[in-house]
C-alpha cells in the first residue's frame, strides 16, 4: 500500500520475481482498458514474467464497484494459492484494501428522490457548500472525500438524509471478513516534499509520453463524458477539461499535479490510521529483505 508515486509497482514486481508471486492490482483506475499513461500502468515489459490481475478488465464506459473488487480478489487469492503461488496485492485505492481486509459494509440502497434533491441544491449553492455540510455532519467522510467529488459527496449526504445516520456509521457496520490473513506493508518517502517532487516529475513524464493523445482518443468517443468514474480519475479529468477548452495547457498541468498531491494526501490519511502495517521507505535498500523476513513460503 502507499500513496501514488511512492514505488509500489517496482517493489511488488521485484518481490514477485523473488518469491514466485502473482500480483493483484488494488487500483480503481488500472481496471480500465486504454487508460495506460495517465494511470502509470505497468508496461508489458514490466509485467513480463510476472502474472498481473485486475488490469485492463473493463471499458472506460463501465463502472467497477468495491463489492466487485472484493468478490474478484477473494476468488483470485484462492486460485493463486491453489497454484502454489503467493498473492501480492499492490495499489493505492485504500477503500478497496479496507473493504477486503476489514469486511465490506452493507450500505443503504440508493434513494433517487433524495439524490435529485441534492443535485438541485448543488445547482443553487454549489458543491463547496454541500461539502461543508458533509464536514459538519460527518467529519470523517468530509476529510476523506474531496470537495470536487460530487458523486461521493452526493452518496454521503444521501445516506445521511435517508437514514439519519452518517456514511461513516454505516461503513463501520462490517460484514464478513475475507477468509485470509494479510501481511500489510506501506511504502512512502520519509519527506513529503520528495513525494511532491516525484508526483510532478511523473506527471511531466506522462505529458512527454503523449498523455494528451491517449485522452484525445477517449474524448472523441460518444459514450464517454466527464462525469464517468474513469474520466474523473486524477489527471484524466484535467486533460479532458483542457481538450474541452475549459483549461489552458499550463492550467491543466498545474491542476493535474495539485489533484495528484491531494490524492496522495488522502491515501496517507487512510494509512495513518491503519492497523498492523509495517512502514517502508521508498529509498531504503532493504525493503525486500524486510518483507521476506515476514513471509512464510
Amino acid at each position: 500500500m502507499g500513496p501514488t508515486a511512492s514505488g509500489k509497482t517496482a517493489l511488488a514486481i521485484s518481490l514477485a520475481q523473488q518469491i514466485g508471486g502473482e500480483i493483484i492490482s488494488v487500483d480503481s483506475a488500472l481496471v480500465y482498458k486504454g487508460m495506460d499513461i495517465g494511470t502509470a500502468k505497468p508496461s508489458m515489459e514490466e509485467r513480463a514474467g510476472v502474472v498481473h490481475h485486475l488490469i485492463d478488465i473493463i471499458d472506460p464506459s463501465q463502472s467497477y464497484s468495491v463489492s466487485q473488487f472484493v468478490y474478484d480478489t477473494e476468488r483470485l487469492i484462492g486460485e493463486i494459492l491453489a497454484r502454489g503461488k503467493l498473492p501480492i496485492l499492490a495499489g493505492g485505492t485504500m477503500m478497496y484494501f479496507n473493504a477486503l481486509i476489514n469486511g465490506i459494509s452493507s450500505l443503504p440502497k440508493s434513494d433517487e428522490k433524495v439524490r435529485n434533491e441534492i443535485a438541485q441544491q448543488a445547482e443553487r449553492v454549489g458543491w463547496a457548500a454541500l461539502h461543508d455540510e458533509l464536514r459538519n455532519i460527518d467529519p470523517t467522510s468530509g476529510e476523506r472525500i474531496h470537495p470536487n467529488d460530487p458523486q461521493r459527496i452526493t452518496r454521503a449526504l444521501e445516506v445521511y438524509r435517508s437514514t439519519g445516520k452518517t456514511l461513516t456509521h454505516w461503513q463501520q457496520q462490517k460484514g464478513a471478513r475475507c477468509p485470509y490473513n494479510f501481511l500489510q506493508f506501506a511504502i512512502a518517502p520519509a519527506d513529503r516534499a520528495v513525494l511532491h517532487q516525484r508526483i510532478a516529475t511523473r506527471f511531466d513524464l506522462m505529458l512527454a509520453q503523449d498523455f494528451e493523445q491517449e485522452v484525445s482518443g477517449l474524448y472523441e468517443r460518444d459514450d464517454l463524458n466527464e462525469n464517468l468514474p474513469s474520466i474523473r480519475s486524477v489527471g484524466y479529468r484535467q486533460m479532458w477539461q483542457y481538450l474541452d477548452g475549459q483549461l489552458s495547457k499550463a492550467e491543466m498541468r498545474e491542476r493535474g499535479i495539485i489533484a495528484t498531491r491531494q490524492l496522495a494526501k488522502r491515501q496517507l490519511t487512510w494509512l495513518r490510521g491503519w492497523e498492523r502495517v509495517t512502514w517502508l521507505d521508498t529509498f531504503a535498500n532493504d525493503n525486500l529483505t524486510k518483507i521476506r523476513a515476514e513471509v512464510t513460503l
